[in-house]
């Protein structure tokens, strides 16, 4: 049984500590970290684990695994500890956009999920001590809706005349793989557990024709992991590990960025609100101080995300239309 403290704490005491040491030294990287996903871990993280959801190309159902779970969860993890473990092919299927086209997922084989879990576990541990408030995707306790209020009261309270507002295109496929790898080694000094990060992103994806695919870039929608790296990467990319200027305040919903800004700079004060054109010349104005333990390197990784679309407006004329969203419901 996972060592926890009480009915109401569910985390082990592994992930608490892990939590405790990343929120009181910002410099410290991480070690054996690989070892501490163990059969406890890993039969805590069972529990998480959404059973019903689809089967990757193993067809193994969360129903048949648990027929015999301690048995499979122990093998599983010695599999790790004596690094036999191998990830399995990612089975991709397609989801409908509501633009007309296609959205697609990567579903990993159960193992591998369960797997990710743990590891999704541990670097949250760490990263959630780190990530700014500013930030709302895929967060903990966290959401669209708390996203929507604070753009609602700072629009409707704070001294902003304008707003930009981004989409990143093909986020999840873009991802640039060395740059993520680097990123985590400011927190993670453990080269089994970054190997383990390596796999999953290198990890031939089975398309629905039958190719299999080797990605160079990117981590598949649908994966347990995905989320905590996508916003490790988004965290450094963007400005996250820095502090904003007086006169910028940002929410970020994972790939959706906007930024609020006191005043419209000179170069865009000629072209139509709303234009992608207006929208670069904003963003770059609306810059952050460096602070210590950004790596400058990291402001090259924000050249390989690519706008899908950019926006610039007044602040007077998204007042009611956020204020309402974060009035309703």
């Amino acid at each position: 049984m996972p060592d926890t403290v009480g009915l109401e704490q569910r985390e082990p005491t592994s992930l608490r500590g892990i939590a405790l040491r990343a929120q009181t030294c910002k410099d410290h990287r991480f070690r054996d970290l690989y070892r501490c996903v163990d059969a406890q871990l890993l039969q805590h993280c069972w529990r998480d684990l959404n059973k019903r959801s689809a089967s990757g190309v193993d067809e193994v159902t969360g129903q048949a695994y648990e027929q015999d779970l301690t048995a499979n969860i122990d093998a599983l993890a010695e599999r790790l500890k004596t690094k036999r473990y191998r990830t399995k092919l990612v089975r991709r299927c397609y989801i409908p956009k509501e633009n007309g086209g296609e959205r697609p997922l990567g579903i990993p084989a159960l193992e591998d999920k369960l797997v990710q879990l743990a590891c999704a576990k541990l670097l949250g541990s760490i990263y959630e001590q780190e990530f700014l408030p500013v930030s709302y995707g895929y967060r903990p306790g966290r959401g669209a809706k708390d996203a929507v209020c604070d753009l609602g009261f700072n629009l409707q309270y704070g001294k902003f005349g304008y707003v930009v507002e981004a989409d990143i295109k093909g986020f999840f496929d873009t991802i640039d793989h060395d740059w993520l790898l680097e990123m985590l080694s400011l927190r993670v000094d453990d080269r089994a557990f970054l190997n383990l990060i390596r796999k999953w992103l290198k990890a031939g994806i089975l398309d629905t024709d039958g190719q299999v695919l080797h990605p160079v870039t990117g981590s598949p929608q649908g994966g347990i992991v995905s989320p905590i790296l996508a916003n490790v990467y988004l965290h450094y990319a963007t400005c996250g590990s820095s502090a904003w200027s007086s006169h910028v305040a940002a929410v970020r919903l994972f790939s959706s960025v906007m930024r609020m800004i006191s005043s419209a700079p000179s170069s865009i004060s000629t072209m139509p609100s709303g234009s992608t054109e207006c929208y670069q010349s904003a963003l770059r104005s609306s810059g952050c101080r460096s602070r210590r333990r950004r790596p400058a390197s990291f402001v090259s990784a924000a050249t390989t995300l690519d706008c899908l679309a950019g926006s610039v407006f007044s602040a007077s004329s998204c007042i009611g239309a956020w204020t309402g969203v974060a009035n309703s419901g």
